[in-house]
């Protein structure tokens, strides 16, 4: 009987299976860390990338930070010119209005009437006098209700007194004062 030994044959075929495995094991090896390589790189510039990006994005803040601030200062000088303003609007108001009110009641009394009072506090306003007649007192607060200067006109007393002899009618108004619209400034306009 012949006997063949095949055993050469199968340790040849073992040894080039191995091999081959272990080159295919070599190759993806290789390939895997060609992937995970290229993968890290792409990585690593997106995260420069975003790196730029983000600096970039902190020098805008910081710029408008600075414009911020400007504004914001504009702002307060803005507030404090208004304020400057609104005081000197209500000084050229309390400079005219006194002045302007006494020679408008001066103008409207009529004869035989006579003021011995008056008084301002705020907006309220209260004249004392003396006249011959009622239909004085009556007349003189018609002219007062239609000026410009004052409204709701009151009379608060009217009473008869006698003075050297001759009865006169005491009186006492009290009214408000009519808001002044033409002798502030008109505002600065708006940019």
């Amino acid at each position: 009987m012949i006997r063949i030994n095949l055993l050469p044959v199968r340790a040849a075929k073992k040894k080039e299976t191995a091999v081959q495995q272990l080159i295919i094991a070599g190759i993806i090896v290789v390939l895997v860390a060609l992937i995970v390589t290229s993968l890290y790189l792409v990585k690593r510039v997106q995260i420069s990338s975003t790196k730029s990006d983000i600096s970039a994005a902190n020098a805008k803040i910081n710029e408008l930070k600075t414009k911020i601030g400007k504004l914001e200062e504009l702002k307060t000088l803005k507030t404090e010119v208004k304020k400057k303003l609104d005081v000197l609007a209500q000084l050229r108001k309390n400079k005219l209005g006194p002045a302007q009110r006494l020679a408008s009641l001066s103008d409207l009394t009529p004869d035989q009437l006579w003021l011995t009072g008056y008084s301002e506090k705020d907006s309220e306003v209260r004249i004392s006098g003396i006249a011959t007649t009622e239909e004085l007192i009556a007349q003189y607060m018609r002219a007062l209700e239609a000026s410009n200067d004052f409204m709701a006109v009151e009379l608060v007393v009217s009473e008869q007194i006698d003075v050297a002899g001759t009865k006169l009618k005491k009186f006492e108004f009290m009214m408000k004062l009519e808001a002044p619209t033409a002798a502030l400034p008109a505002p600065a306009p708006k940019k």
